[in-house]
């Protein structure tokens, strides 16, 4: 989940295309037709939009194994940890929604995650990257995959029952106790986790997906050691991470000594933090966690929303949008309206689901491509696994309300 920046680093990219963010850059391709934007007022019907998504990853991206192949293109020989975690996310979603049929695609691609947790290592943690048929797990550890996998399966137990839901809950327990025996933690930067096992950088998504898991294990097992973990990384974000004059939180920090701020906005991280304080608020009684969210959310509407059209920016740097990491904002202001009831932010995250159907969104296929511009038009050829997952699972989150 990576947000690599990605002007100059094109061939690192490339490199770590394993894990949580990908090279928004492919060249530009002559784009297909684009679907007329959803008049003002107009009805969607996001539950069968998620349907019409979730068919086109079962005919396209699932593999025999239950693992997803990681695009329709140039990667359709690998299996990538979060985008097969995303796509599990985006099956809890239509659970939760009543669609109970999708519980024998998550609970199987849950079974096959195994095949990455790594059996060699006690303190165990997913591999970024797995074959076809589940063998070959390899490369780096990245603290997001596993972070993000945790909180995955803590939604899944809860529409789950029995054995399965205990297994749920069992696996996102060993994801945060990962998390916290895997030294990618240290004092450099004073504090935060690195990205990954090979430690480049301390990026807000990674640490902001650890508060998520660690707040949320606190509230449900009551264990002190995710308590203090979940208080000891909110203190860091908030030291390092936090951009009083935006009102935003930073890309990330790298480099030697007290290291380099990379100021760039991204709509994902911040989406991220809005989630976890409200997480934060709830487990631990704190209503000016509540206030932290709603005043980032606002934050986040001044700067990364696009007034023209309608929807969230990758980040304040990058013209084009995608589908997993511009839908994040989606799910930031579902939760904020869950929490306050104000309608306002129902109406941010339909209107970017709404402009993301219209840019990405094939009319033929009905799969999402991984970037294009607001107006549909410059859109790069693959089409991810993890872009139909975010897109599946806001379009159901959304038939809700």
């Amino acid at each position: 989940m990576k947000a690599i920046f990605r002007y100059t680093v094109f061939m690192l990219a490339l490199f770590f295309a394993f894990s949580c963010k990908k090279e928004p850059a492919p060249a530009p391709v002559p784009p297909p037709p684009v679907v007329p934007p959803v008049v003002p007022g107009a009805a969607v019907n996001y539950l069968q939009q998620a349907k019409d998504t979730h068919n086109f990853t079962v005919n396209n991206l699932l593999t025999a194994s239950y693992g997803y192949r990681a695009n329709t293109t140039s990667k359709s020989s690998n299996c990538f940890e979060w985008y097969n975690v995303s796509q599990i996310y985006a099956d809890v979603a239509m659970v939760a929604a009543g669609e109970t049929g999708y519980l024998v695609y998550m609970n199987n691609t849950f079974k096959f995650m195994d095949n990455m947790w790594d059996k060699k290592d006690l303190r165990g943690g997913y591999f970024a990257s797995v074959n076809l048929d589940g063998s070959g797990a390899g490369g780096d550890k990245y603290v997001d995959d596993n972070a993000l996998s945790g909180m995955v399966y803590l939604e899944a137990y809860e529409v789950t029952t029995g054995a399965d839901k205990q297994a749920y809950l069992a696996k996102a327990k060993a994801c945060a106790d990962w998390l916290i025996n895997s030294g990618l933690w240290d004092n450099a930067y004073g504090g935060g986790f690195y990205w990954n096992t090979q430690k480049p950088e301390k990026p807000t998504q990674t640490n902001g997906l650890t508060l998520q898991l660690f707040a949320k294990l606190y509230g449900l097992t009551g264990e002190s050691i995710y308590r203090d973990w979940a208080r000891q990384v909110d203190a860091w974000l908030s030291a390092k991470m936090f951009d009083a004059n935006t009102g935003l939180y930073i890309w990330k920090i790298d480099g030697a000594g007290e290291g380099l701020k990379h100021n760039e906005k991204f709509t994902y991280d911040n989406a991220i933090m809005i989630e976890a304080f409200l997480i934060y608020s709830k487990v631990f009684n704190d209503p000016s966690y509540l206030t932290k969210a709603q005043n980032l959310g606002k934050a986040m509407n001044n700067t990364l929303w696009n007034a023209l059209y309608k929807g969230y920016v990758f980040n304040t740097a990058e013209t084009r949008i995608n589908p997993a990491w511009c839908a994040w904002g989606s799910q930031a202001m579902i939760r904020l309206y869950e929490a306050d009831k104000n309608e306002a932010w129902l109406v941010y995250a339909r209107e970017n689901i709404n402009r993301l159907n219209i840019a990405n969104r094939n009319s033929t296929t009905l799969g999402y491509y991984f970037f294009a511009g607001f107006d549909g038009q410059n859109r790069s050829t693959e089409m991810e696994t993890v872009d139909q997952a975010w897109m599946q699972r806001l379009q159901a989150m959304l038939s809700k309300f």
